[in-house]
């Protein structure tokens, strides 16, 4: 019995409705006890709770929550440091874009974690004056500038 099936069984019995032929369970079951019905909504609310913990945790990457080992440090920061965007950096360590921005600050790469997925700075233009030595013959630089 997969815990889905388990859920839909007590709360049929939390409803007061047999759980394989859908009729209404008499009066004197004990199923119908005060304490026992709020005893299986408890159960109930708690199954819920586990059901959503579970497809929670099966969505996250495989190396979510787990150690992070020397190796992979070096390599998160080998592959930082030569230009690998933050969000491709935790697809490929298998971890979250949260864990992949706080082992960056921790590492001293970068201050905030919001800086690890800021688009890349643009260099500003270089302008190169040229030197007299570099003017064309007969050119007279203007005095008004």
């Amino acid at each position: 019995m997969n815990p889905n099936e388990a859920l839909k069984i007590i709360q049929s019995l939390a409803d007061g409705v047999h759980p394989d032929t859908g009729e209404v369970l008499s009066d004197e079951s004990p199923f119908n006890d005060g304490k026992v019905v709020r005893a299986l909504f408890m159960a109930v609310q708690a199954l819920q709770r586990a059901a959503k913990r579970e497809q929670k945790e099966s969505a996250l990457p495989d190396q979510a929550g787990k150690p992070w080992s020397d190796e992979e440090d070096q390599a998160l920061l080998g592959a930082f440091d030569a230009g690998q965007r933050a969000k491709a950096l935790a697809v490929a360590h298998g971890r979250t874009d949260g864990a992949i921005a706080a082992r960056l600050v921790r590492k001293g790469r970068i201050k905030e974690r919001a800086d690890a997925f800021a688009p890349a700075a643009k260099a500003a233009p270089v302008v190169v004056q040229p030197q007299p030595s570099q003017w064309p013959d007969g050119f007279k630089p203007r005095s008004d500038r």
